[in-house]
């Protein structure tokens, strides 16, 4: 699913329904979102703390899902279209999604029918979808029908990146709905530009030519006795990469790859006896090369890297989402299409510096801060976290 949207972790404490009449001013929403929270945090006991279920929040231009992380099953599944209004208040992420029209006789805790379409509350020219009317009952009273709206309360320290994802989803999945049905409307890309921030973007280093140019690759023999390993640890090179392969993370000092003195740690192997890894899981990487013990010579093609990779993100208001999310200097979610995998931002890769200062012992408050704020070109440092903890000695190689 990480391929599809981005994915932040998050405590859930609650649901609320209120009432929803006309259209809501923003003011309006914000203090529908206050009383919802409000309702929640009255039913925690005076003195004790927020009872909270951990999950995970998915958000793609398409749905917005709740996941439970511990027995791993899907809580809600909201299509994009049906969420009216999304704020954060401190720490707090309010969800607020429409629901069919129910009875006033109805108690306001029905879960009665799932969610109508409902108009984007954050963006400007979104298009609006009324909800199917009430059906005819026959002479039958007709009781009042009020329109609900569902509220859900998340706790996390990410909560501005949370509702900032959210907008984002919306501009994307808008943009899409114009494209798609040969639309302009210029009063709301003038507004956003969007499509001109992702445009801007470039992999820096120009990794694209490293891996279209034929010369680039290098051909490396390493002779070793029958029996013996190669002596390298590899690593996937991170969703987000141009070339899906696998990375040489560590070589033993007297193993035979490192006594070739031609393979160093960063080198992305591209074959190996003529068999391509491009696009392989990890364990069939790993298979192939620890098939090779009974040979007396390997011959791997590489594209020689060094083990940084360096981004460049050209973000030139804090409106724009960057479009991933970073747990203890970690990426661990990227949005496709946005604007960090445009400039070459890979999951699974440790952030080790940000605009050329450090971050390796920085606490992760402080990295979401300093994303969270950065503009213009963002330069960043990065390599596969694996790479990192045996580079740093948290880890011990295992050789194959």
């Amino acid at each position: 699913v990480l391929i599809e949207g981005v994915l932040f972790r998050a405590r859930y404490l609650g649901s609320t329904q209120l009432v929803c009449e006309g259209q809501p001013t923003k003011s309006t929403r914000m203090m529908q979102a206050e009383e919802a929270v409000s309702r929640i945090k009255a039913l925690s006991p005076d003195g004790e703390p927020q009872p909270s279920t951990e999950v995970d929040l998915f958000i793609s231009t398409e749905k917005i899902m709740v996941l439970n992380t511990d027995l791993k099953e899907i809580m809600m599944d909201h299509a994009l279209r049906t969420i009216s209004y999304i704020a954060d208040i401190g720490d707090l992420v309010v969800l607020m999604a429409r629901r069919r029209f129910v009875p006033q006789e109805v108690d306001s805790g029905d879960s009665g029918g799932g969610a109508a379409n409902a108009t984007n509350g954050n963006q400007s020219g979104a298009s609006q979808t009324g909800t199917t009317p009430p059906q005819k009952t026959g002479a039958g009273p007709k009781g009042n029908r009020t329109p609900k709206m569902i509220c859900h309360v998340f706790e996390s320290e990410e909560a501005q990146f949370i509702a900032q994802s959210i907008g984002q989803a919306f501009q994307v999945a808008y943009m899409e709905f114009l494209k798609a049905n040969g639309i302009e409307d210029h009063s709301f890309m003038k507004e956003m530009d969007y499509q001109e921030v992702l445009n801007s973007q470039e992999i820096f280093g120009d990794e694209l030519e490293i891996f279209a140019k034929k010369e680039l690759q290098k051909e490396v023999v390493v002779p070793k006795a029958k029996g013996e390993i190669l002596g390298v640890v590899i690593v996937e090179s991170g969703w987000g990469s141009m070339l899906p392969t696998v990375v040489i993370a560590n070589l033993a000092s007297a193993g035979a790859a490192a006594r070739c003195g031609q393979l160093n740690i960063g080198d992305q192997i591209i074959a190996i006896n003529g068999l391509s890894l491009v696009g392989l899981p990890l364990s069939t990487c790993q298979s192939y090369i620890k098939n090779t013990k009974n040979q007396t010579v390997v011959k791997f093609t590489v594209v020689p890297c060094a083990p940084v990779v360096e981004v460049k993100i050209k973000r030139p208001n804090t409106k724009y989402q960057l479009g991933f999310s970073v747990q203890n200097g970690v990426i661990c979610s990227l949005l496709r299409g946005g604007i960090a995998e445009r400039g070459g931002v890979r999951v699974g890769h440790r952030i080790i510096e940000i605009n050329n200062q450090s971050v390796v012992a920085v606490p992760h408050e402080k990295i979401v801060n300093l994303l969270a704020t950065s503009v213009g070109e963002i330069l960043m440092k990065t390599m596969p976290t694996s790479m990192f903890r045996l580079l740093t000695g948290q880890e011990n190689p295992v050789y194959i």
